[in-house]
């Protein structure tokens, strides 16, 4: 039996309507992470549409608007999406978009820190700082403390 699939649906079919195994959030429980587009997961965050689009053709223009790059998306402000003016994007799901890109940012922070116990190069300072200095928009200054066996002591941002 093939299913359908959220890019063959009428566009003027609802969501609920859709086959369970094609609406994001239970395709993400059957199928797994892995089996959803960027548009798809970005519509569980979403979690609704407007009245005219589906909650994944939202998505989809979101994405568009930042040329399907989620390094892009990453990068916006909660003020940056809101000033897209898509319709079904207001404050609460702006906020909702950048705090889980952010959680993403900090997680790839996190393995960082954990791989890198002592700094052995400039390579390790950098996997180290990465994740902290992609998004930002402005100039920073970063300073690491190390001890004499080359482990972190501290890091501190010293100016923005």
């Amino acid at each position: 039996m093939k299913f359908m699939t959220e890019k063959n649906y009428p566009e003027n079919l609802s969501i609920n309507q859709w086959a369970d195994d094609d609406k994001p959030r239970e395709k993400l429980i059957l199928k797994g992470k892995a089996s959803l587009t960027d548009a798809e997961l970005v519509a569980i965050l979403l979690r609704s549409g407007s009245r005219n689009e589906t909650v994944v053709e939202l998505s989809k223009k979101l994405l568009q608007r930042c040329n399907n790059n989620l390094d892009q998306l990453a990068k916006l402000s909660v003020n940056d999406i809101l000033d897209m003016k898509l319709k079904g994007i207001g404050h609460t799901k702006a906020v909702t978009i950048v705090a889980a890109l952010e959680l993403g940012r900090r997680r790839k922070l996190s393995e960082a820190k954990s791989e890198i116990e002592q700094i052995k190069s400039s390579n390790d300072i950098f996997r180290l700082v990465e994740t902290q200095l992609n998004d930002l928009h402005d100039e920073e200054f970063h300073l690491l403390l190390l001890n004499r066996a080359n482990k972190i002591l501290e890091h501190k941002i010293i100016s923005s």
